[in-house]
């Protein structure tokens, strides 16, 4: 997906899901991050696959791990935002990286799922996860999600009242 808010939803949900073991802006920022790839590559006219190195494992775990490395700085400015969404959660560098890492690893698997132009294990010159599924069932997913996500956030923080900490 070329720079959409599709992946929103997943992250969304997965992050509201596992709230204690992953810290959410990282999630949700990681979710989408990896688009920034073929956003530049559309904008600028460049001479690279749409979905190149950045959307393999082994180019989205170096974004990961600058993303833990940028986000353990300034996630704590970020505390008063997510208050405003009843959201409070302690800052852990393992719940930042585990946000890090397992949000970019979702996108490159649905994206995978529908672009032809992947090749999640590169440099391996395979995309096993082509076809799996088709491309409206990819994007339903992910609207399905942020649906399911915004349920969960509703019930949990306006319904219940409550402060989600961890």
């Amino acid at each position: 997906m070329p720079f959409t808010p599709f992946h929103l939803g997943p992250g969304l949900l997965f992050g509201l899901l596992l709230i204690r073991y992953v810290d959410l802006p990282t999630f949700l920022i990681a979710s989408v991050i990896v688009d920034v790839e073929p956003l530049l590559v559309l904008s600028l006219s460049l001479p690279y696959p749409l979905h190149g190195f950045f959307h393999s494992f082994l180019g989205g775990t170096l974004v990961a791990l600058l993303l833990t490395a940028l986000m353990s700085k300034a996630r704590k400015s970020m505390s008063p935002l997510l208050l405003v969404f009843k959201i409070k959660q302690t800052l852990s560098f393992k719940n930042i990286l585990s946000a890090s890492l397992s949000g970019i690893y979702i996108h490159i698997l649905l994206d995978s799922v529908m672009h032809i132009d992947i090749r999640p294990f590169y440099p391996l010159d395979l995309n096993p996860f082509l076809g799996i599924s088709s491309v409206l069932g990819v994007y339903m997913l992910c609207i399905w999600s942020f649906i399911g996500g915004v349920i969960i956030y509703t019930i949990k923080f306006f319904l219940a009242g409550e402060k989600l900490a961890s």
